[in-house]
């Protein structure tokens, strides 16, 4: 699954990945024998998951790169194929929140949001893309959320998540033919730093916290970052490639 025609392995890139959901991520596909680029703002945050990576037994790279920063993106790319190889997968999870309500969200708050979440993947994907199309392989998955469907405070957030579905649609269509599909995963309650920095937020204990909102999901727990992990692992595989263009609500129940 995880290695090119030449017995080499297949390079991912994980974006986000010193924490959360993309260091899982990140170390789930080093399981499955991918080589994995750990990008994050900075490197040095990138290390802890390289070392996790290597301890297992798995060949990782740290990469520091704002993704909203076009030079910076190429130079990153450049890099990992360089050191790693052409990547052929990639995963945009990279991500900030900047949550209030839309009569007290600033410029800014609003700016730094789709600077990462639309303008990253846009540039990280763009740079990509052609390593894919060279290799006639591709996976790219985007990871969206469901506060895309609305949420109070998120008007930032939730409309960069949303956009990012449409944004991998249209990769579905436009790359398909090249051996290329793209997918986005929308998680729901997830138990990472982000999410714990959202209890600190509202003054709620996170015990607690998590306790109300798994209450409310019909499995009747929280999410895990392991959980966003497994299934980029599966549509990343050989045999997801007549799975694209599609949405995955990873949310413990049904999502629209």
């Amino acid at each position: 699954m995880s290695t090119s025609p030449n017995g080499s392995p297949r390079v991912a890139i994980v974006t986000g990945a010193a924490r959360g959901i993309g260091a899982a991520t990140a170390l789930r596909l080093a399981q499955d024998g991918f080589a994995v680029a750990v990008l994050d703002l900075k490197e040095d945050d990138a290390r802890g998951t390289v070392e996790a990576i290597e301890a297992a037994g798995g060949r990782a790279l740290a990469v520091g790169a704002d993704v909203g920063d076009a030079e910076q993106v190429q130079a990153a790319v450049d890099r990992i194929a360089a050191e790693l190889g052409p990547p052929v997968v990639l995963v945009n999870n990279a991500g900030v929140t900047r949550d209030n309500m839309l009569f007290k969200m600033s410029d800014a708050d609003w700016d730094v949001v789709m600077h990462v979440h639309l303008r990253g993947s846009f540039l990280m994907t763009r740079a990509a893309q052609k390593h894919m199309i060279d290799q006639k392989f591709g996976r790219i998955v985007n990871l969206s959320s469901t506060s895309a469907l609305g949420n109070r405070g998120q008007a930032n957030y939730a409309t960069a998540k949303a956009g990012l579905q449409g944004f991998t649609k249209t990769l579905a269509i436009e790359l398909g033919k090249f051996g290329v599909t793209a997918n986005s995963i929308a998680p729901g309650f997830i138990q990472t730093e982000m999410t714990k920095a959202t209890a600190e937020r509202i003054g709620e204990e996170w015990e607690s916290y998590v306790a109300k909102r798994a209450a409310a999901i019909p499995v009747a727990r929280a999410g895990l970052p392991e959980d966003i992990a497994h299934t980029v692992s599966f549509l990343v595989s050989e045999g997801a490639g007549f799975v694209s263009g599609q949405v995955i609500y990873v949310a413990g129940g049904p999502r629209n």
